[in-house]
């Protein structure tokens, strides 16, 4: 008997895929991203290949559809940190990130918050320019400020104007895609000392 009233129970309860054809709009959820929609400048790519994200930077989003997105967190479980599916059991795995990112993923781990205590300086020598104007504590960069770095490059762009410019835009590609997090329009200033010599960044992971 208590059988046949969980199964009533269960085939009551409506999956939230059917949120894509109704009005359950309350059920989905909503995503917070900041992808990029634009291919980098041209003179940035030899400086995105030399830290490795040249493959990530070139990847294009379509528009997430948050409905469907929402539907298959149903199916994660947190017991197992996999999905589950009517064909078998599924997760994402550090390959596919180097598969699909071309990121890698056997380096150095990245621990820890960097000990720097000038913050405005460390954007002017790495950035050519800080949003901080002379504060002496603040811990994010704007997504919209990284974009004006490397989105008006001049034509005249010298080389260090073009390392600055790509450190933003790996930024912004960290922040917004790779490790993003509830602040949504920032990406934490932790990431920037990494990216002080960009040769080196393929050594991390």
């Amino acid at each position: 008997m208590a059988g046949i009233a969980m199964a009533s129970l269960i085939s009551t309860k409506s999956h939230i895929s059917d949120a894509v054809n109704n009005t359950e709009s309350y059920r989905v959820l909503r995503g917070r991203v900041s992808v990029l929609k634009d291919t980098p400048d041209a003179r940035l790519m030899p400086y995105l290949e030399l830290a490795r994200f040249r493959s990530v930077a070139q990847i294009r989003y379509p528009v997430l559809r948050f409905d469907l997105i929402s539907a298959l967190v149903e199916r994660w479980r947190s017991e197992t940190h996999t999905f589950h599916f009517p064909c078998g059991e599924c997760t994402v795995t550090l390959e596919d990130v180097a598969l699909q990112l071309g990121l890698p993923i056997d380096e150095s781990p990245v621990t820890g918050l960097s000990a720097f205590t000038d913050l405005d300086a460390l954007c002017y020598q790495l950035l050519g320019d800080s949003p901080g104007d002379g504060e002496s504590y603040f811990s994010g960069l704007q997504f919209t400020w990284l974009k004006a770095k490397y989105g008006e490059l001049s034509a005249t762009a010298t080389e260090g104007e073009l390392m600055c410019a790509a450190r933003a835009y790996i930024m912004h590609i960290i922040g917004g895609e790779i490790m993003p997090d509830a602040n949504n329009d920032k990406v934490h200033l932790m990431y920037l000392p990494l990216l002080a010599d960009l040769s080196s960044v393929s050594s991390y992971s």
